[in-house]
This record gives C-alpha cells, sequence and structure tokens, in this order.
C-alpha cells in the first residue's frame, strides 16, 4: 500500500517561503507497516520536528514491498512534485531479503542519489543489514555496500536504523521483521541521532 503522506499543514504550494520538505522515501519500514500510521518514526518525527524545527514538513513516500529498482522509477516524480530539500532514502533491504544483485542495488541507489542532488536535494543514506541468509559473505558486502555508496556521493551515512530492534522477538511483529508500535520511538531515536545536525 502507498504511502505517501504530507505529515505537516498542507500543500506544499501555498508553503511558507521559509519551509523546507524532507521527503522519507523507504520500504514498508517507513510506510508503518501493520500499524497505525500516525504511531510509526516518519509520524512521530514530524511530531519532534513541529516542537524542535517547525520550518520542516515531512512527506512519506514510502511503500511496503519496495525494491531500489521500484524506488528508482518513482523517484523523478516525487521529487519533481515535493521538491525536497533533504531526502531520507530507505532503500535495499527487500533486495538483500530477496538475494538480488548487488551491483544492481548500488546502482539504483547511486542513481536516486545523483537524482536528488541534481535537485538540489541533501541525501541521508540508511544503512539497512540483513540476516545471513544468502551466506556471510553476501550480508557483509551487502552491509558494506551503503558505506561505500555514501563516500562516492559524499554524503551522511545513517548506522542500521533498527539498531536495539532487530532481532529482538518482544519488538517485533509477529513476521520477525517489522516493528512494532512500540518500538517506533526507537527507530526514531536512532534516525535523530545522525538527522538532527543535517537540519
Amino acid at each position: 500500500m502507498i504511502c505517501c503522506l504530507v505529515l505537516a499543514a498542507q500543500a506544499h504550494a501555498s508553503a511558507l517561503p521559509d519551509q523546507k520538505i524532507l521527503l522519507v522515501f523507504g520500504d514498508s519500514l517507513s510506510a508503518a507497516y501493520g500499524i497505525d500510521s500516525r504511531k510509526g518514526w516518519v509520524a512521530l518525527l514530524q511530531e519532534k520536528l513541529a516542537e524542535t524545527h517547525s520550518e520542516w514538513q515531512v512527506v512519506n513516500a514510502s511503500i511496503g514491498g519496495e525494491t531500489t529498482s521500484g524506488g528508482l522509477s518513482r523517484l523523478p516524480e516525487a521529487l519533481e512534485t515535493h521538491t525536497p530539500d533533504l531526502v531520507l532514502l530507505q532503500l535495499g533491504a527487500n533486495d538483500g531479503l530477496r538475494g538480488l544483485p548487488l551491483k544492481g542495488m548500488k546502482n539504483n541507489l547511486s542513481q536516486m542519489i545523483a537524482l536528488s542532488q541534481q535537485q538540489n536535494a541533501d541525501v541521508l543514506l540508511f544503512e539497512m543489514r540483513i540476516p545471513p541468509n544468502y551466506g556471510p559473505v553476501y550480508s557483509r558486502r551487502f552491509q558494506g555496500a551503503f558505506s561505500e555508496i555514501a563516500d562516492q556521493y559524499d554524503i551522511r551515512l545513517l548506522p542500521f536504523f533498527l539498531d536495539g530492534v532487530a532481532g529482538h522477538v518482544e519488538k517485533n511483529q509477529a513476521d520477525g521483521i517489522h516493528p512494532k508500535a512500540s518500538a517506533q520511538h526507537e527507530l526514531l531515536e536512532n534516525v535523530w541521532a545522525v538527522l538532527a545536525s543535517e537540519l
């Protein structure tokens, strides 16, 4: 299900001159899969920004099940529609879970970063990790791909934002992958630790 919500006082077209747009571009982990979207970490981020950085308006363009290929196909329209100042790029997990070639994932992420920068948007790339289902070599190379791309494009890398949540049965839904509503504050804290200095 598509989650593309402007999570602040509406219409970008009528936004005040000093307002800035933060575009969250991710998969089900950012689309509040299985929980009330108002309790997801992205909605909690907007609440926090309303208190600390009121000039920022959050747009959540995350889709459950999204791969980097799907994200690349959608991003140009999202950039044109929302003209973000900052893009939080949280994709890649579904590529890894499907065992897709890392070369393709890296190329897709690279193109999304380049497209964003061409539109004068800064990018914060989320590092993703996967279980060793496809062997330790693939898992290690998968994780390392994100830091390689961040270095290549000279952008900030957010360390694994599920840190402290992934692998904890009590913090995840029955599928063992998607965090419960009660764990969303922890995700926000992980994001905020890096994001705060980017605002």
